[in-house]
């Protein structure tokens, strides 16, 4: 009779102690008395997570195939529990398209206004609450080389999972930057040679003639409602999108979408 094959490779192996450690190391802290942890699911969005040296990870659940698509590096510190589906989807639900991976981390620290140095396109959002559209509009952000994205401490949806995986690696390559008052931040744009221009359809002007200089802020509001009376009044200018058809206004993230390639195309060539 052949002998049974070992059911544990090295690479488990490797896991289970990362597993002991960080589970010794857990029991000696004392308790947090919030969890403040963010779950981060689907392979795109962790594998980003996995590669910024500035996200705190604490625990990667997975399948054994998401893991093998993963590649995760032998020297990683991250203890890893291989797990069926649906541990994961106890995590995070049922509805949500995990890819069988769930990565919990502290959230990212978000950066002070004066930290953006010779940024020359930012991103603000006035209320924008919906995260599924923020996540989205982090994406447009990232592959159109805005250098940062600007939101009210109030009013704005935190980091999470859903926001995360809308927008697919882009919050690891993007400061995220929070303001208390928008207006302040709009009055410090302008005075920093930041040419502020928000997004309305009734805009007196089309976008691509409102541009002027070589640094651009574009501030766009909520789905309804629009930017803030006060915003409105804040801003360097008001512009529109050129839209010929029937309907006269886009959903806020192909709005940013659109208003960021025009912007980066006025930037290149100036």
């Amino acid at each position: 009779m052949s002998a049974k094959p070992p059911s544990h490779t090295p690479k488990d192996s490797h896991y289970a102690r990362l597993r002991r450690e960080h589970r010794s190391q857990t029991q000696a802290a004392q308790p947090a008395e919030e969890d403040t942890h963010v779950r981060l699911y689907g392979l795109h969005t962790v594998r980003a997570a996995l590669d910024n040296p500035r996200r705190i990870k604490h625990r990667l659940l997975a399948t054994r195939n998401a893991l093998q698509r993963l590649e995760l590096r032998e020297d990683s510190t991250v203890p890893v529990e291989i797990v069926e589906p649906r541990v994961i989807d106890a995590q995070v639900g049922p509805d949500a398209v995990h890819q069988g991976v769930l990565l919990e981390t502290e959230p990212l620290a978000t950066k002070r206004l004066d930290a953006m140095g010779d940024a020359k396109l930012v991103l603000v959002l006035d209320q924008v609450t919906d995260p599924h559209n923020v996540g989205a509009i982090l994406r447009s952000a990232v592959a159109f080389g805005a250098a940062a994205l600007i939101t009210t401490s109030r009013h704005s949806p935190q980091e999470s999972g859903v926001l995360a995986k809308a927008a697919s690696g882009a919050l690891e390559h993007i400061d995220h930057i929070e303001v208390r008052n928008l207006a302040d931040a709009l009055g410090t744009l302008s005075s920093s040679g930041f040419q502020t221009i928000g997004l309305d359809s009734e805009g007196p002007a089309e976008l691509e003639a409102s541009f002027s200089g070589d640094r651009v802020a574009l501030v766009l509001g909520a789905e309804g409602k629009g930017l803030r009376q006060k915003t409105r009044e804040t801003v360097d200018a008001l512009a529109r999108l050129d839209l010929p058809g029937a309907i006269r206004s886009l959903n806020v993230s192909n709005a940013a979408a659109i208003a960021l390639y025009a912007a980066r195309a006025h930037l290149l060539k100036g």
